[in-house]
């Protein structure tokens, strides 16, 4: 069922009888059956989790709500906000949770129609619990026996109270990123759980920013109202709360850009380091590169310098070998010029010879 808890309250004590589908009515009859007005404490508190069209529009014609108050909350995913429509106020606020399964901030949504003897709560999630909300309030008659307003305070107060545990996972957090940002580390998960984290707060600022104002603008009707004593008190209180939420929540959002920023410099930092070491490596190993070719050249030079000596000397060496050899029938061997020649030729040879390696710079 869509209702969770029909109530209807004399004097801040619930009124004991069957439930009916039309709490207006029960309303009527319970005051009318106590003597009593809107000014002695009368109030109807109708809970809703996630009702269908039929009992939405049911309420709604009850309770003559504003049809553009009733549309957000059929339609759900509506921004933090508070509205009148003639007599009625209209509360959209967005409660949150952190999960532990998932190590992420869910948020819900609850819509507080607002009026002279009624309110009637609207739930488009299972947090957070009003049944634990009205179980406190109801244990406190001279309270809720202030009206509406009282039930809009304690309601307000759940919500706000239910984001300090968010906020401190999420100081947890943010000093862990910070933790690992100092120590030098450049992990490319830093980075990611950043904007995962910045997501979630964005998330989380756009669900309370709102909420400061919103507690403002029931105070300044508080005295136009007749609101009593006791709940601007409740208020005021739940004000303070959100402003520390909120302020938080800001630091929060300062201290995530400005780490990111760092981590993105440490990133570049890092790169520019690996780039210098490969650039100074490179360097390294060019300067051996040239190294061993000035080495390869010299040698190359000396090789040419033996081989050119050689090649001179061989040439004499091969007419002296020739003629060395002592054969009876040797053309020039018993000329008596044949030495004098033997020798020029052997000398004009190495002369050509090196004459032609000089040349070729191999001398």
């Amino acid at each position: 069922m869509a209702r969770i808890d029909d109530a209807v309250y004399i004097g801040g004590r619930r009124v004991p009888g069957p439930a009916t589908l039309r709490p207006a009515a029960d309303l009527r009859t319970a005051a009318d059956r106590h003597a009593v007005t809107a000014d002695d404490g009368a109030l109807a508190w109708i809970g809703l989790l996630r009702p269908d069209d039929a009992e939405l529009e049911a309420v709604a014609e009850e309770f003559d709500l504003h049809e553009n108050a009733v549309e957000d909350a059929r339609k759900g995913h509506q921004r933090a906000k508070l509205e009148r429509y003639g007599d009625t106020l209209f509360l959209v606020l967005r409660p949150a949770r952190h999960r532990a399964d998932t190590n992420e901030v869910e948020f819900g949504e609850v819509h507080l129609f607002v009026g002279r003897q009624f309110v009637v709560s609207v739930r488009h999630a299972e947090e957070p619990d009003l049944a634990a909300v009205r179980c406190r309030v109801e244990a406190d008659p001279e309270f809720l026996a202030m009206g509406s307003e009282a039930v809009t305070a304690a309601v307000l107060d759940e919500i706000v109270d239910g984001y300090a545990p968010v906020v401190e996972v999420i100081q947890d957090q943010v000093d862990a990123i910070e933790d690992q940002l100092f120590a030098g580390q450049v992990d490319p998960g830093v980075s990611k759980r950043i904007y995962q984290l910045l997501s979630e707060v964005l998330g989380f600022q756009r669900a309370t920013a709102p909420v400061p104002a919103m507690v403002r603008g029931l105070l300044r009707g508080a005295e136009k109202y007749g609101v009593d004593d006791e709940v601007q008190h409740r208020l005021r209180n739940v004000l303070d709360h959100a402003l520390r939420v909120t302020e938080r929540v800001d630091s929060f959002r300062a201290l995530l850009e400005n780490a990111l920023t760092l981590h993105s410099t440490l990133v570049t930092q890092e790169q520019n380091e690996a780039m210098r070491r490969m650039t100074s490596a490179s360097l390294a190993q060019g300067e051996e590169s040239r190294q061993l070719a000035r080495a390869a050249h010299r040698q190359g030079e000396e090789v040419k310098k033996i081989s050119s000596w050689a090649a001179i000397l061989f040439a004499p060496g091969l007419i002296a070998g020739v003629y060395g050899m002592n054969f009876d029938h040797m053309p020039e061997l018993h000329w008596e010029y044949g030495y004098p020649v033997a020798i020029v030729a052997m000398l004009a040879l190495a002369g050509i010879l090196w004459l032609v390696f000089r040349k070729r710079n191999w001398l």
